[in-house]
């Protein structure tokens, strides 16, 4: 039989995998194969912390498929038909993507080739779930209404064997995937790969009824860590939502399943409005009036704004190239609201530096925070940092973690050390005054609106 080339993207798994089961079924040797196609993504390449996540993630891949994983760079249009020509292949399964240049991309290479492609990104296909009136959803409730209850396909089982064919393989080491001068990666403390995915997720089942009220809490580990997994695809959203119903029906479980429908929600957005991650969604926003200060936005990036939640969270986005959830809506916040920058500063800022950093939820996120976008939050919801910390962090023990200069700082003060005593000499005053800052965007406001 002639080889079947099994185009692995966002799926770096075996179980679950429905491309791969297909192809395995028809007992044809497969190709396996991954490629770096940086072209196609134009602005959204992978940015650093994806691609030291995406080489320890193939580098696992590779182990499982037995040292089977082809490896091939550059024009994924090109690259696959010259490897079927050079192997004899006559067809190729993938799992289909949903980036507006993926779709581009691999609608073609269908009209070219002898190709099918599978659902093993979502839950659901992004065209599948409207409203009543057929057109896709703007507003999250409604469609979380219209998901919650629709049946889910259940996981397939890794194949039980796989016969390969054979291809040269480029090295990864070649591609220069990780930092070296300097090594910004070396505390980063994650294990990539499917291994690694599915101890996760065992790990948080045994605390999800809590999650409810502790993914709330930067201060201990309370999410469930899954989003890099996820997002890589080493493990799929039905082996969660399965695994998540299985073992409970708890407040905590139904949150972390319409975190999942948020996901679908954004995933679909970006389907429907390909230029999501450049344009708002609600176009007024266009003729915002925003800020441009380079020194404002270098103290944001490095966490050194002087506001303790806020440059905690930008430390441990940098240390750790993940931040907790909560407080990317506070950062995000500061920098849109009381500085008055571009929010696609900041979405550019998230997509190089988060090991997750997702097309369709960076973007639909950030417009969130920014009030322009899908079922976002107003613009005249401006959080108070101060305010925040004091209710989710308390004895600062986040904030302590990743500003040490804030060590010795009485509780009462962690998230003002401005008003303490004595405050820290170490430790930068705040760079913007957070009520000033917060009537300059409410002025901003009134003037788009007026």
């Amino acid at each position: 039989m002639n080889p079947i080339i099994v185009w692995f993207q966002q799926d770096l798994r075996l179980a679950d995998n429905p491309a791969l089961k297909a192809a395995a079924a028809t007992g044809a040797p497969l190709i396996c194969l991954f490629v770096l196609d940086d072209g196609a993504a134009g602005d959204w390449k992978w940015g650093g912390a994806s691609r030291w996540w995406l080489h320890h993630s193939l580098t696992a891949l590779g182990k499982s498929l037995k040292g089977n994983l082809v490896l091939r760079r550059g024009d994924a249009a090109a690259v696959i038909p010259a490897l079927m020509h050079e192997t004899g292949a006559d067809r190729v399964f993938w799992n289909r993507c949903y980036e507006p240049f993926a779709v581009a991309r691999d609608t073609a290479l269908k009209t070219g080739l002898r190709a099918e492609s599978f659902s093993g990104m979502l839950l659901h296909e992004p065209w599948e779930i409207k409203t009543g009136a057929g057109t896709p959803f703007r507003v999250f409730t409604p469609f979380w209404k219209a998901m919650r209850d629709r049946p889910v396909e259940k996981p397939c089982p890794a194949p039980k064997a796989l016969k390969f064919g054979s291809a040269a393989s480029e090295r990864l080491e070649d591609w220069k995937l990780l930092p070296v001068k300097p090594d910004w990666a070396k505390k980063f403390d994650w294990t990539p790969g499917e291994k690694s995915a599915q101890g996760a997720l065992y790990d948080f089942l045994d605390d999800i009824d809590d999650y409810g009220h502790a993914r709330d809490l930067p201060d201990r580990d309370g999410t469930s860590r899954l989003s890099p997994h996820l997002h890589w695809g080493e493990i799929s959203p039905r082996q969660l939502w399965h695994a998540v119903r299985a073992r409970s029906h708890s407040q905590g479980s139904e949150t972390f399943l319409k975190e999942l429908g948020w996901r679908e929600f954004c995933a679909q957005l970006l389907f429907h409005n390909p230029d999501l991650p450049s344009r708002p969604l609600d176009r007024r926003f266009a003729k915002f009036r925003w800020r441009t200060s380079e020194t404002d936005f270098r103290a944001w990036t490095t966490g050194q704004t002087g506001i303790p939640i806020v440059d905690a969270g930008m430390r441990q986005l940098w240390q750790t190239g993940w931040m907790h959830n909560r407080v990317r809506m506070i950062v995000a916040s500061l920098l849109i609201k009381h500085l008055g920058i571009d929010w696609q500063r900041g979405e550019e800022w998230f997509w190089d530096t988060l090991v997750d950093a997702d097309l369709a939820s960076n973007s639909a996120n950030w417009q969130w925070v920014a009030g322009c976008g899908a079922d976002a939050a107003p613009f005249f919801r401006i959080f108070n940092p101060v305010l925040q910390g004091e209710k989710f962090d308390p004895q600062g023990v986040y904030v302590r973690r990743f500003i040490p200069e804030l060590k010795n700082c009485p509780d009462k003060y962690i998230h003002k050390p401005w008003d303490a005593p004595q405050p820290p000499k170490n430790y930068p005053a705040p760079i913007v005054d957070l009520a000033a800052g917060r009537d300059r965007a409410l002025s901003a406001f009134r003037a788009l609106k007026g």
